[in-house]
């Protein structure tokens, strides 16, 4: 490490703009209702609106992944300053679904960019640790969303507007651009260490990186679509849904913060394993308990979830290292283009599933924007009371799929270890 690189001041500013990131998801989550009934959107386009902040962080992860290496993270880092500025500062001014969608599309860029540059970065100061602290790092996604739903709670209550919620992000947001445009920058650890391109691609060919890229699918979905969705999910199942998202993020927020003996003594991949197990009782819960037991259903959501995203990247900076930036920000574009995609065919199931419930040839427009009080209100509220759980009963397979890939993957890297020591 170079003498000019203040490792701790770097680790700091990287954290604030994920929490940049984080934020943007939280307070997101806990407006989506409240951004449907003033510019009268339905699920299915409010589904298109939160997708589209995972389609743009793919775009930005995967290019971002491509060319980090020849042009530096701070460059990349000044690039994702600039596209949170603009998507903050529109969103605040939006007039309606396209001006939304826009100013999703562009903070969902500025959050890829991040991962593409701060991923690479942390695992980079800190080549000794990796896993532990990618799980420092991640812990401000979390720790982000649990700050933006109370920011949400809190100002509702106080009869804020939505508009000042979002603006919020704007402090942490021009912070994180003036540290770094201040501070010196190592090489990427590939470029460091001399692995050559054509290494670096023939590693993430490699069927084990292959089966975490797509194990990633399935992790993403289980954490992100249902934090995102939650509020909308389970809106009329709890009398507060966002705090069954601030009870999810805080527990991941402490669970990272601990991760370095669970970490060491577990494995990585023995944590993911647990991890799935855990995700997959909670989501089932949330879908069939109501009232406070929905709390406790929570916790142990949040305890499955906590270690997945930051855990599959330091499972693959730890055993494919040659892979480099590439590989984990290949890894960070596959779980949110997942999500991306899921969100959206989940939106459609969604507004399917309470049309099912109306009378048949009712408009769910004219029962969606009826007035309080009214038999169509209740009826469209009765619906949804059924139709979320549901979508997350059907989002609860995901993560036993997970249990049997994981638990596969285990025993590999428990023989793979047995033929390396007797190689040795």
């Amino acid at each position: 490490m170079q003498a000019n690189i203040n490792r701790n001041k770097l680790f700091v500013a990287s954290c604030l703009s994920l929490l940049v990131t984080s934020l943007s998801f939280g307070i997101r989550a806990g407006i989506l209702g409240t951004l449907g009934t003033q510019f009268n959107l339905g699920a299915s386009e409010l589904a298109s609106i939160a997708a589209t902040a995972f389609w743009g962080f793919p775009l930005a992860v995967v290019i971002g992944g491509m060319v980090v290496d020849s042009i530096g993270m701070k460059k990349l880092l000044v690039i994702a300053f600039l596209f949170h500025l603009a998507g903050i500062i529109l969103t605040i001014f939006a007039g309606g679904f396209w001006t939304l969608f826009l100013s999703t599309l562009l903070i969902g860029i500025a959050n890829g960019t991040v991962e593409a540059a701060c991923n690479p970065l942390v695992a980079t100061l800190y080549p000794d640790n990796k896993t532990t602290k990618l799980n420092h790092f991640h812990l401000w996604f979390p720790g982000g969303i649990f700050i933006g739903t109370l920011i949400v709670f809190l100002f509702e209550k106080l009869g804020i507007g939505w508009q000042i919620q979002v603006g919020m992000m704007l402090i942490p947001t021009v912070i994180y651009g003036y540290l770094f445009s201040k501070l010196d920058f190592p090489v990427t650890e590939r470029v460091a260490s001399g692995v050559s391109t054509g290494e670096m691609y023939k590693s993430v060919l490699s069927p084990l990186f292959i089966f975490m890229f797509i194990c990633m699918f399935g992790t993403a979905i289980t954490e992100l679509f249902t934090g995102q969705w939650v509020g909308v999910l389970l809106g009329n199942v709890s009398d507060n849904p966002i705090l069954i998202l601030t009870i999810t993020t805080g527990v991941m927020v402490v669970g990272r913060g601990l991760a370095e003996p669970i970490v060491h003594r577990f494995s990585p991949q023995g944590v993911l394993l647990m991890s799935a197990i855990m995700a997959a009782i909670g989501i089932y819960m949330m879908s069939t308990v109501t009232g406070s037991s929905l709390y406790f259903a929570a916790l142990i959501f949040g305890i499955g979830v906590c270690y997945f995203w930051p855990t599959m990247l330091g499972f693959v900076a730890e055993n494919i290292p040659k892979s480099g930036a590439l590989g984990l920000n290949l890894m960070g574009g596959a779980g949110m283009f997942a999500v991306s995609i899921y969100t959206l065919i989940m939106g459609g199931f969604y507004d399917r599933l309470i049309a099912k419930q109306l009378p048949e040839g009712a408009s769910m427009e004219a029962y969606r924007t009826a007035a309080a009080g009214s038999s169509e209100a209740g009826q469209y509220a009765a619906a949804q009371l059924t139709a979320g759980p549901d979508v997350l009963r059907a989002t609860a397979v995901i993560p036993v799929i997970l249990i049997i890939a994981f638990a596969g993957l285990v025993f590999y890297m428990r023989n793979r270890k047995k033929v390396q020591v007797v190689s040795a």
